[in-house]
């Protein structure tokens, strides 16, 4: 991942130690993210929250306005078992705790890579410098 990887470790840095779980839960986000990941990167994950009936949900990410929430339960039927249980190895937490909290992060993830209200057209990589305020980095 490279750039992504850097980007990501400049964040957790930036949090004063207490972020590192959420640097790792960002860093997963972000590498699951990018267009060349598996399903397609962001893209392939609207069209998956679409294909499983929560197209409003992703779009009030995307959009402007308040985010919807979504369930850790909505999050894995839309995931997959196989993501989560494939993050939570990563991050060395349950897979219900990693459901949970990815339900938590992801639509402010997505929320503040589309600032325009639009998927960007280039990837995520170029959009990166819109997730530290997620940790509370300057």
């Amino acid at each position: 991942m490279g750039l992504l990887d850097s980007v990501i470790g400049a964040l957790g840095q930036g949090g004063g130690g207490s972020s590192g779980g959420a640097a790792d839960l960002l860093g997963a986000v972000a590498g699951m993210l990018q267009h060349n990941a598996p399903g397609g990167g962001l893209a392939g994950l609207v069209a998956a929250f679409e294909q499983g009936g929560l197209g409003d949900v992703i779009g009030s990410w995307v959009g402007h306005g308040q985010n919807l929430p979504v369930s850790a339960a909505q999050l894995q039927s839309v995931l997959g078992g196989d993501t989560v249980a494939r993050i939570a190895e990563q991050l060395g937490l349950s897979h219900a705790d990693t459901a949970g909290q990815l339900s938590q992060l992801l639509p402010q993830v997505i929320d503040k890579l589309t600032p325009t209200g639009q998927l960007p057209t280039a990837g995520v990589t170029g959009s990166l410098g819109n997730l530290s305020d997620l940790l509370g980095s300057p």
